[in-house]
């Protein structure tokens, strides 16, 4: 009984430090414009939508996080093998991860903006500044904290997987929940605030995003403010329970049919959630409109 007390703590633990993690990760992945929004502040200088967005994208968020995790787990776990103190191991392997991850911004936004020299995208060497430190702030907060719950993962529950292939797992995981969760809402209802809600992006809104904030030119931060009252919680929250629900039912049904117990519960909880989310998404369309019918407004006129 006191090992299942025990266990449940950790979970607990563990999904609060996921919740913290994919909450700072959609928000760094906002900040950046990396997901799939990115691909219409790709297009929108081709376009003639010149922008002071920061487009830092290369590989989509899964890879990307699955490698800073990886690297910062990694990192930790051979300070640890030195050895050395697993608080201080954890902090310099993810301060060091979050460096590659500067560095990564960094020479993508450069990348990707040359790309669009010929479209008349300038490179605003105070975007490149500001926003790359706001990144690598959030993604150390991410970084750290993944690590973190991977450690405790490994070392109170005794998984047998190593730091860093844990890193992996869980750092593409944790990219796609905020790909998933987040970013529809960064893309949808920050950079298309001028479309109808359900209506999606036309063809001839392609690139067309929103680029005047209140007061000048919309840049990254805004979008960072925007997203971190919503699409981040909402992203922390996504991340947490997929960590509690997956350590919860491991821990208490596992020795049950020799793991199938742990299997039979993740099916019925991923069924439940699946009608969960197919009823609110019915609800919304619902109450705040349905797609705009061209030919019913045709017919009218």
């Amino acid at each position: 009984m006191e090992n299942v007390v025990f266990g449940i703590g950790i979970t607990a633990l563990a999904g609060a430090l996921a919740t913290v993690a994919g909450a700072a990760e959609d928000v760094e992945s906002d900040i950046g414009s990396q997901g799939d929004p990115n691909s219409q502040v790709q297009l929108a200088p081709q376009m003639g939508y010149l922008h002071r967005i920061f487009n830092k994208a290369v590989a989509g968020e899964p890879p990307a996080w699955g490698l800073w995790a990886a690297l910062g787990a990694g990192l930790a776990w051979a300070f640890m093998a030195v050895p050395m103190n697993p608080v201080l191991a954890i902090v310099l392997g993810c301060g060091l991860a979050t460096f590659v991850q500067g560095i990564y911004a960094t020479t993508a936004y450069l990348g990707r903006t040359a790309s669009l020299a010929k479209f008349g995208q300038p490179v605003y060497i105070d975007v490149l500044k500001s926003m790359t430190t706001v990144t690598m702030a959030h993604a150390f907060v991410a970084i750290f904290t993944v690590v973190t719950m991977c450690h405790l993962i490994n070392s109170a529950l005794g998984h047998p997987f190593p730091l860093p292939l844990l890193g992996i797992v869980w750092g593409i995981a944790l990219g796609a929940a905020g790909s998933a969760t987040g970013n529809p809402y960064y893309g949808k209802e920050r950079q298309y605030q001028s479309q109808k809600f359900g209506a999606g992006v036309p063809i001839a809104a392609s690139g067309n995003i929103v680029r005047y904030g209140e007061a000048g030119e919309r840049n990254s931060l805004d979008n960072g403010f925007f997203t971190a009252k919503l699409g981040g919680p909402a992203s922390g929250v996504c991340f947490g329970l997929i960590v509690f629900f997956e350590l919860w039912r491991t821990i208490l049904f596992e020795k049950i049919g020799a793991g199938l117990g742990a299997v039979f519960v993740g099916i019925v909880i991923i069924a439940a959630f699946m009608v969960i989310d197919r009823y609110i998404e019915v609800w919304a369309r619902k109450t705040y409109g349905p797609y705009t019918a061209p030919v019913a407004e045709e017919a009218s006129s």
